[in-house]
């Protein structure tokens, strides 16, 4: 384990420059109600699943009872509307426009979610400034007016639109994979998390595991790392099985958790719901016959 540790300290290592990148941020609040839920969703690089699970959270806490919002802060390479399977007329990004209010960019989604795309455009992502961030922050406050819980799906990486998000963000998740390089991207994020906030609330959930213990392993390794290093324990909220109907909600524009809740996939989902509403641990779900022949034939 103490050689995972290294190899894990090594590729973070590598990603030094990323780190400088996020230095002298400051940390700004969304002026929600106080008894408004801010959730960010966050990565260390893409192609997670970070977008998939904030939007089948966000459909998820809906059906459970709540009302939720749904942001796409992914500004740059924002999808959230396609998952959703909607095209938008206007996005966050809009905002920044004194004759465009907060009405006039929230959508209507899956089971009365509501969300607010973002921008896919790479310029747009460049080119924003610390006053319009400002900008953004005040005319999103009256989300909470709409919503007792905000999901925030933002960018992945390090940039400082990202880190400013997560520092305004009361609870941020963390997502993850167990291939090396993500693990490695998980912990710099965690690094810069820690570095700009005294908060200690982020949690990880592990995406595309095969079994559970796949999972603890992967929280060890994490763990195993900030605790050397940054003298702190992260705590682990879940997991999300490797599963087909996940690409395949992608492909019909479907949050999955709609389109096959009984699924491996829509069942962790489900669980994870009731972790984040109970504050308990997640419950285990089995894999049923899928499991079986995984363990069978050893994938």
């Amino acid at each position: 384990m103490s050689d995972q540790a290294s190899r894990l300290r090594n590729l973070v290592e590598e990603r030094a420059e990323e780190e400088a990148k996020a230095r002298e941020i400051g940390e700004l609040y969304l002026d929600v109600g106080e008894n408004t839920r801010v959730i960010a969703v966050t990565s260390g690089k893409g192609g997670v699943g970070k977008t998939s699970l904030a939007v089948n959270l966000a459909v998820g806490l809906q059906m459970a009872g709540q009302k939720v919002m749904l942001i796409d802060a992914d500004i740059g390479m924002a999808n959230v509307n396609l998952l959703m399977g909607s095209v938008t007329n206007r996005s966050l990004i809009d905002l920044l426009d004194n004759d465009i209010e907060l009405e006039d960019v929230v959508e209507n989604g899956v089971e009365g979610v509501k969300y607010i795309s973002g921008v896919a455009a790479i310029e747009a992502a460049l080119s924003l400034n610390r006053n319009e961030q400002k900008k953004l922050h005040k005319k999103l406050g009256r989300c909470s007016e709409l919503a007792n819980i905000i999901i925030i799906d933002t960018g992945a990486g390090l940039n400082r639109n990202v880190i400013e998000f997560i520092l305004a963000a009361e609870e941020v998740l963390l997502i993850t994979t167990p291939e090396p390089t993500a693990l490695a991207d998980a912990y710099a994020v965690i690094k810069a998390y820690t570095t700009y906030t005294e908060r200690r609330n982020i949690k990880l959930v592990v995406n595309r595991i095969h079994d559970e213990e796949e999972c603890e392993d992967v929280a060890e390794k994490i763990n195993q790392t900030t605790k050397n290093f940054l003298g702190l324990s992260i705590d682990c909220l879940g997991y999300i099985y490797e599963d087909r109907v996940v690409l395949e909600a992608v492909h019909k524009q479907e949050p999955f958790i709609i389109s096959n809740p009984k699924s491996s996939a829509a069942r962790c989902v489900s669980e994870l719901v009731k972790s984040l509403l109970s504050g308990e641990r997640m419950g285990s779900v089995s894999r049923g016959w899928r499991g079986f022949l995984d363990r069978l034939f050893g994938w």
